[in-house]
């Protein structure tokens, strides 16, 4: 991996078919998703991915306000699903996007979970950004939250 690669890695592996990753991941996202990782003015009241390319990720608060957090590039069930973030390292929206890839592949009856997120060099606050979400608060945590959610059915 080059020195310049700014870009955070995560794998985990579930114990559901690729269907049932996906689905979890992107249709389910506000039933894993922690209501205190929320940048909209009001408290979060739902986490969504809209489920087609050019679709929304976004946040609605309480009050009905909605908070974009980025874009859907892809929605490639069970196997691909690539979004924007629009969220800098100072928590507000940001005019420029870094991109999470997240692939679903079948691993011996479970399903290997990849994620990465890469162009952060893009944002405001960039450093401060990959610290916050390369770290256990960050895509690993938000993992394990995802991988809970799984096994629960």
């Amino acid at each position: 991996m080059p020195a310049t690669d700014t870009a955070v890695r995560r794998e985990i592996t579930v114990k559901a078919t690729p269907e049932r990753a996906f689905e979890v991941f992107a249709a389910r996202l506000d039933s894993w998703w922690p209501r205190s990782y929320s940048i909209g003015p009001t408290d979060l009241a739902e986490a969504v991915i809209e489920p087609r390319a050019g679709g929304r990720w976004l946040e609605r608060g309480t009050d009905g306000a909605e908070c974009v957090w980025g874009e859907v590039r892809a929605y490639d069930p069970p196997r691909r699903l690539t979004l924007t973030w629009a969220i800098g390292g100072d928590w507000q929206p940001d005019a420029h996007a870094s991109e999470i890839d997240v692939t679903f592949e079948p691993a011996g009856g479970e399903t290997r979970v990849t994620l990465v997120h890469s162009g952060l060099e893009r944002h405001t606050a960039a450093d401060a950004l990959r610290a916050s979400i390369g770290g256990e608060g960050g895509w690993s945590g938000l993992l394990a939250a995802y991988a809970q959610r799984v096994s629960e059915g």
